[in-house]
C-alpha cells in the first residue's frame, strides 16, 4: 500500500509502500529527499492502515 507523509525535517511530502503483512512495524527510513532518518511506526488490522507516526531521531 502507497502511504504519504511529510518529513519532519524538511516538510516535503513523501511516500513510500507500506508491507501489511506484518501487524505492526517500528523501523528507520531515511528521508528521500533530505537524507535524514525518520522512525517510522505503523499499524494494520488486515490490510487498513489503523494508525501511522513518523518521528525524528533525536541526537542524529
Amino acid at each position: 500500500m502507497e502511504h504519504f507523509f511529510t518529513c519532519p525535517y524538511c516538510w516535503e511530502r513523501i511516500s513510500m509502500i507500506l508491507d501489511s503483512s506484518e501487524e505492526e512495524s517500528d523501523y528507520i527510513e531515511d528521508c528521500e529527499v533530505c537524507c535524514r532518518p525518520i522512525e517510522l511506526i505503523f499499524r494494520f488490522s488486515g490490510e487498513n492502515l489503523i494508525s501511522f507516526e513518523v518521528r525524528k531521531m533525536e541526537g542524529i
